[in-house]
């Protein structure tokens, strides 16, 4: 029989639902799995042990009142340090944010503790979510349970070890630049960066109102081992809050049956991609056609003006912060920040205001394309995990990691959804897929995923860490 901290969110929560394990005892698992492996991974920066029981003695005592626990009624989940934990700290990785501590908490964790789930550890990210790769000054480098000398991905990297290795069966990350898929593929998870809207975000800290590109491309989201568990935490994340005025009471709907039409993009333009990993895609690709999908490698629209869209929209709000931020963030964050406004034309008024123009007609195309495909298969990374700190070490070693990351920059910049699925693990190191969909499409786009999933193309996590 499985260990409690092998088990899946969903899972647990039946188990506790029907009596068969306590929340306690689900609590106790999980700290007692961070104090085995923590230690060599530093995904998780702060464990709230106090809080986890008491949260877990309220749900044992509500099950034996015959009371409704809720969805996630017991269940522990891992919250990322920029989203706001009620009388925490939203560090950002920040020393100058380390006593910054949350009046309130994030819609997101509200609605988790609403259907019953229980605030379980804090996770590193780098600093202010600002790189791909989970290293900072204030708690350190982030290791990948697969391998200790690769990059667990970013922003969401503690997240992504802390579920790989069984410290947590669900969590809260948040994407920009594939914040919550880059480090499922790197740790061989799963994740959804949902529809702009879906989900509700709100800070305090830095400020309670972001940059135009903040507003606008950032999202909320659930990560998992399985498709099944991020499917439920985003069932409990989605909706309207008085908080996100960009959110919408948009319901979440089942797929209509019939077949799905996939495209499949196992060779982004743009850059080179990794044999092994366009056929890893293509595997995956198979496998949907196995299960009854209409399969075809197309085009695209415009592929290469999506990502360079996105690349000076992002790109352009940290030229414009950049002398803020170099005081207070690490020497290898301002580095690779540096170097990556150094990549393109400094922004102007004229060309910030052609950029998002440039957006409009982009998500145009891209819903016309959708007009007749149901989702796009890509991978998430076109290259492997690379080595800690090679983002930021030269120049060369920023253009190679965003050109790498390329395929995650479309659902971002279009404001549409894109799950995150494993495919494989080449050299020692996961690779992972994205399916991407049309607006509003998450549920076609976990459907697709899940398919893939159950084609067993990936091991499945949790896994014990690998130390050398």
């Amino acid at each position: 029989m499985s260990a409690l901290w092998q088990r899946g969110a969903g899972e647990l929560a039946s188990m506790i639902k029907a009596g068969q394990t306590t929340s306690a005892e689900v609590i106790e698992a999980h700290l007692q799995r961070i104090d085995e492996v923590n230690g060599s991974l530093n995904a998780v920066v702060k464990v709230l042990a106090d809080e986890a029981r008491a949260g877990a003695a309220t749900a044992d005592a509500a099950v034996a009142a015959g009371e409704t626990i809720g969805p996630l009624g017991g269940v522990p989940f891992t919250i990322k340090e920029n989203i706001d934990l009620a009388g925490h700290p939203t560090t950002h990785g920040l020393q100058a944010l380390a006593a910054a501590i949350a009046p309130v908490d994030a819609p997101v964790v509200e609605r988790m503790k609403a259907a019953g789930a229980v605030p379980l550890a804090r996770t590193n990210l780098p600093d202010m979510g600002l790189r791909i790769h989970t290293d900072n000054a204030l708690h350190g480098l982030t290791r990948n349970p697969w391998h200790p000398d690769h990059t667990a991905g970013g922003s969401s990297g503690g997240e992504g070890s802390a579920l790989a290795s069984g410290m947590s069966p669900i969590g809260l990350g948040n994407d920009l630049g594939g914040s919550l898929r880059n480090p499922a593929s790197c740790c061989s998870i799963a994740s959804i960066k949902p529809t702009m809207g879906r989900v509700p975000g709100a800070d305090t800290y830095p400020a309670p109102d972001g940059s135009i590109a903040l507003q606008l491309l950032a999202v909320q989201g659930p990560m998992a081992r399985t498709v099944a568990d991020v499917r439920l935490g985003l069932e409990v994340l989605s909706g309207w809050h008085v908080r996100d005025p960009h959110s919408v009471p948009m319901p979440i709907e089942a797929p209509e049956p019939g077949v799905r039409r996939v495209a499949i993009v196992a060779e982004p333009p743009g850059g080179d991609t990794d044999p092994r990993i366009v056929e890893a895609v293509r595997a995956a690709g198979r496998a949907l056609e196995a299960a009854g999908c209409q399969v075809d490698e197309v085009e695209v629209p415009r592929f290469e003006e999506v990502v360079q869209c996105w690349r000076g929209i992002v790109i352009g709000d940290i030229v414009m912060g950049l002398p803020l931020l170099e005081p207070i963030v690490s020497a290898d964050a301002a580095s690779f920040l540096r170097q990556a406004t150094e990549m393109d034309a400094p922004p102007s008024l004229e060309s910030i205001g052609a950029l998002w123009m440039q957006r409009q007609s982009l998500m145009r195309d891209w819903a016309a394309f959708y007009a007749e495909w149901d989702v796009v298969l890509t991978p998430t990374w076109t290259q492997l995990p690379f080595r800690h700190g090679a983002d930021a070490e030269s120049f060369e070693g920023t253009e190679r990691t965003l050109m790498a990351a390329r395929p995650v920059m479309p659902a971002n910049v279009l404001g549409l959804p894109s799950a995150a699925v494993p495919v494989g693990v080449v050299d020692g190191l996961p690779v992972g897929a994205l399916v991407n969909g049309p607006q509003w499409g998450e549920m076609k786009c976990l459907e697709i995923a899940e398919i893939i999933e159950a084609a067993g193309l990936a091991p499945a996590t949790p896994m014990d860490p690998i130390t050398a």
